[in-house]
């Protein structure tokens, strides 16, 4: 298998129709669009205003306005990615029209911007080109620091970063060395997390799945991965809940148990997030099998929210995964 080094991980996401990638080490979280997004006078058009984030104000930007692309009102399906800029020193968050995956690309698919192209002043923001199934699928890679290279934007953000701190003064901002970091995903009405280092792609569901003859009921079947086979896994069916009819919001969420790349299906994933290790508790008394499985809860009190923290190297126990192995 390919080393780290020769892929790139990207969060991939929809603007007007078209497909573009970010790096996921630029990335510190995907959320939801605020309820509230409070309007700055005089800032740039691309601006839609600030929203707090964890007792922190953060600009948020349209990708749409930044693209020269005609605005759209927001939606559920819209997310808003969290990048960090000049080293990780600005956090901005770019108002998205929906987040698709997070790809691990090896490199030998991506190709620079041609020199031709890369001199438009429109094209800029496009460092490469990915080419996913043999080419019938194109996603373009773009630089968060290019995006933002233009003077006076640089200056609007500049502003709204003060203003941002000048609030967060009288508080102590939590260092991110007191938090984790997690994917959040949901089935039913329960909202579980795994660690964003466990988890190796996220992907869409693809529309054929090969079932796997005399295979254990809860592997629904197998994918083709870039040329790697990988068995599938029904969550809902793992954890004894109604079989749900397929749907768009369903992703599959790629891990590697015992070296083996699994993937689960899941009904949605909602936000990949940073909490605060002061929230985080042990899980209560459970059954034998969830206490393997679900070690510790994220208590949001303030959001009215509990997510349960699976441990992503026991999402199958000894049998199952010597019935992977199998299969």
């Amino acid at each position: 298998e390919s080393g780290h080094d020769d892929q790139m991980q990207l969060v991939s996401f929809d603007v007007a129709g078209q497909e573009y990638g970010l790096e996921i080490t630029c990335v510190q979280e995907i959320v939801q669009v605020p309820e509230r997004i409070t309007r700055v006078p005089k800032a740039a058009a691309a601006v839609l205003g600030v929203m707090n984030l964890r007792d922190r104000l953060l600009p948020v930007l349209s990708m749409r306005a930044l693209f020269g692309m005609e605005p759209a009102p927001l939606a559920d399906h819209n997310r808003v990615v969290v990048v960090s800029l000049d080293g990780g020193q600005t956090s901005v968050g770019l108002v998205m029209d929906r987040v698709r995956e997070v790809l691990r690309v090896p490199r030998s698919l991506i190709d620079p911007m041609p020199p031709l192209l890369a001199a438009d002043a429109q094209l800029r923001d496009i460092t490469a080109v990915c080419r996913l199934d043999e080419g019938r699928r194109i996603v373009s890679v773009l630089s968060a620091d290019q995006i933002f290279d233009d003077g006076a934007l640089r200056g609007s953000l500049a502003a709204l970063t003060e203003q941002g701190q000048s609030m967060d003064s009288s508080e102590t901002v939590s260092d991110s060395s007191d938090e984790e970091q997690f994917v959040v995903f949901r089935l039913m009405n329960e909202e579980y997390g795994v660690a964003i280092a466990a988890v190796q792609e996220i992907l869409r569901l693809p529309e054929t799945i090969a079932r796997v003859p005399r295979s254990p009921d809860f592997i629904e079947g197998v994918i083709n991965l870039r040329g790697a086979v990988i068995p599938l896994v029904d969550q809902r069916s793992r954890f004894g809940l109604p079989v749900q009819e397929r749907n768009d919001r369903q992703r599959v969420m790629v891990f590697t148990i015992r070296g083996v790349q699994t993937g689960f299906i899941v009904d949605s994933v909602s936000e990949v997030m940073r909490i605060a290790r002061a929230q985080i508790e042990d899980a209560p008394e459970l059954a034998l099998e969830q206490a393997q499985m679900i070690r510790r809860v994220a208590n949001l009190a303030e959001r009215q929210r509990m997510i349960l923290l699976l441990e992503s190297d026991r999402l199958l126990d000894g049998a199952e995964l010597d019935a992977l192995d199998a299969a």
